[in-house]
């Protein structure tokens, strides 16, 4: 196996490897993972796996689950289905940039997402790391986000577009989740700015040493969340990668933000993602 750095942050291209071999091959598969936890992004190319590789591969990393809004494949449960249709004006809307399901209690610990079908040019995906995010925020903004913890919603965002019935019976069911605002890696112990476009708030900011009057608490708070949540705009935290079809990539989502640029109407665009769960915020 070749791992080639795509950017000084962020991202490695492997070759010279089968992700279905790695389903049986401990020693490949513990590479892969490390190579992972390093470069925080993997992408691999010409990889004619079947479903069934590809869910037996991320099923290594962990249990696999299911997304309430974009559905699964009928026969391989865990494996969301992300068509794109140009016709369809809600496939219109992709998204910004976020970490999957931080309204989840325990947000996914990584993905591995297959492209089936995409268009010639256009529909890439960039991601950011969010270790490198924090690292370089000023130390004043460190001091003023310490120990302060924010609600994620998909009420607010998937639940949106929803007529009012079924987003409040979406938000019964996935109430909103509170997380630290700098999260600990669970496995490299590294701090990481863990808020993004599911953030709706924070939770613990309204104290007398942040907030002088009342007015302070709303302009404050939505600043700096504002301005935490833009860190993942900043290109020197991002690398950027072009599709083809049986190209894959694999990320660590409890360090990185990623989003899909929806650049490429009138085509369609056929990914298929493995979601692995992952364990609760600290």
């Amino acid at each position: 196996m070749q791992v080639e750095q795509l950017t000084c942050s962020i991202g490695a291209e492997l070759t010279g490897v089968n992700l279905a071999d790695a389903v049986h091959d401990d020693g490949l598969f513990a590479e892969i993972r490390a190579q992972l936890l390093k470069h925080r992004v993997l992408f691999l190319r010409d990889q004619d796996i079947t479903r069934a590789e590809h869910v037996a591969f991320a099923q290594r990393f962990g249990e696999l689950e299911d997304h309430p809004v974009v559905g699964s494949h009928p026969d391989y449960p865990g494996l969301v289905q992300v068509y794109k249709d140009p016709q369809s004006p809600v496939d219109r809307y992709e998204n910004s940039w976020h970490t999957d399901a931080t309204w989840r209690e325990a947000p996914p610990m990584g993905c591995v997402l297959r492209c089936l079908e995409c268009p010639p040019v256009g529909g890439d995906t960039m991601w950011a790391n969010m270790v490198e995010a924090y690292k370089h925020l000023p130390n004043e903004v460190k001091a003023k986000i310490e120990g302060l913890r924010a609600r994620h919603s998909i009420e607010a965002t998937f639940g949106a577009a929803m007529p009012i019935e079924k987003r409040l019976a979406i938000k019964a069911r996935y109430p909103d989740a509170e997380h630290p605002v700098v999260r600990t890696h669970p496995e490299t112990g590294e701090q990481v700015l863990f808020v993004n476009s599911f953030t709706t708030h924070f939770t613990n900011f309204h104290t007398a040493e942040r907030v002088r009057f009342g007015q302070d608490y709303t302009q404050g708070a939505s600043e700096l969340l504002r301005y935490l949540v833009s860190q993942a705009h900043i290109p020197e935290y991002q690398v950027r990668w072009r599709w083809k079809p049986n190209s894959i990539a694999i990320w660590d989502n409890r360090s990185t933000q990623h989003y899909a640029v929806m650049d490429y109407p009138p085509c369609h665009r056929k990914m298929e993602r493995a979601g692995i769960i992952g364990e609760k915020t600290y």
